[in-house]
């Protein structure tokens, strides 16, 4: 099998081959961005599932992952548990605050971290992290303040793009890939 293509210029690479973190936003990111009330008021949202399993890539080579999103739902709370996603901050007011936590707790510097937003808010962590990414259907203004943008948007196998991104640059999704066939 050849080396698996990655859309990335090589500053970006180099960037992404100190990823030790991913921190992403929930809406508009994992998930479409869309909220649904049902008649009992249950909030529903929709994940992908390429997503999930590049959450789980990333794990299994040591990456790890963490949900900061400034609301708050009990679904999202079951999805990081499903992925053993173990940092999540819900409700966050302070991203930063947030952000700071997690550097500590894991011991890691912002150099060691990528953040994935989509809006406004998300902007300060972007900036803050060693490699700021925006999703395709990010607002403009993040698109342009972002160090790299995926191709595919939001809720659609953006996340699973970056898990290919942070391995590819690590010289380790090849190998990740090869080791489904055994």
């Amino acid at each position: 099998m050849s080396a698996i293509p990655v859309n990335a210029d090589n500053t970006t690479q180099s960037k992404a081959e100190k990823i030790q973190l991913l921190i992403m936003d929930v809406d508009g990111v994992l998930s479409d961005g869309k909220v649904y009330y049902s008649n009992n008021g249950d909030e529903l949202k929709s994940f992908n599932i390429k997503d999930g399993l590049g959450i789980k890539l990333l794990h299994k080579n040591n990456i790890k992952t963490a949900i900061i999103t400034g609301r708050h739902s009990a679904i999202v709370e079951r999805r990081a548990n499903e992925l053993g996603i173990t940092h999540v901050y819900q409700g966050a007011q302070d991203k930063r605050a947030a952000f700071d936590k997690i550097l500590n707790d894991e011991n890691l510097t912002a150099e060691q971290v990528a953040h994935v937003g989509d809006d406004l808010p998300d902007l300060p962590l972007m900036k803050k992290a060693g490699l700021g990414i925006a999703v395709a259907d990010a607002n403009a203004f993040v698109r342009q303040n972002a160090d790299w943008v995926t191709s595919t948007i939001g809720g659609a196998g953006a996340v699973r793009e970056i898990a290919e991104l942070l391995l590819s640059s690590q010289n380790l999704l090849e190998q990740t890939y090869n080791s489904y066939l055994q």
